[in-house]
């Protein structure tokens, strides 16, 4: 079913590691990935921002989310503010998505079965990105 209204789509910003970024969440989550860099966009003021990403989009038919790096002259702060959030009924699919994403990062609340009957887990990536994956209880059998 196709939005026939407004749609929110997940942006996510960088100090200089987008490329890398997006290339890591495409190698788990799989999908199409797009990215523009300064340099090609000629936007760059520098040579050290030739590489930089001024606009990525991964896109497939269960996601889609886009990044960038900030400009060197500004820093982005990461925060608890915002949450990458995932879900579906595929077990394995999530618990591979998330050991895979939790991989040189730090597991904040273990993928388990919750009070409410959903398996669900946190984790802040590598980049500091947070993630949450949630499996309802009705895929679990």
């Amino acid at each position: 079913m196709e939005a026939t209204g407004p749609t929110l789509t997940p942006y996510l910003n960088f100090n200089g590691s987008a490329a890398e970024a997006m290339r890591y969440y495409q190698s788990i989550l799989g999908g199409e990935l797009k990215m523009q860099t300064f340099g090609e966009a000629k936007m760059a003021e520098t040579p050290q921002e030739r590489d930089l990403v001024v606009h990525a989009v991964l896109k497939s038919d269960a996601l889609l989310f886009m990044a960038s790096d900030t400009h060197p002259s500004r820093r982005t702060m990461f925060g608890d503010n915002i949450h990458m959030s995932i879900t579906g009924r595929d077990s394995s699919e999530l618990t591979r998505v998330f050991n895979g994403l939790a991989q040189g990062g730090k597991v904040d609340m273990p993928l388990a079965r919750q009070f409410w009957g959903d398996t669900f887990g946190m984790l802040t990536d590598r980049f500091g990105v947070h993630w949450m994956v949630n499996i309802p209880a009705q895929a679990q059998g």
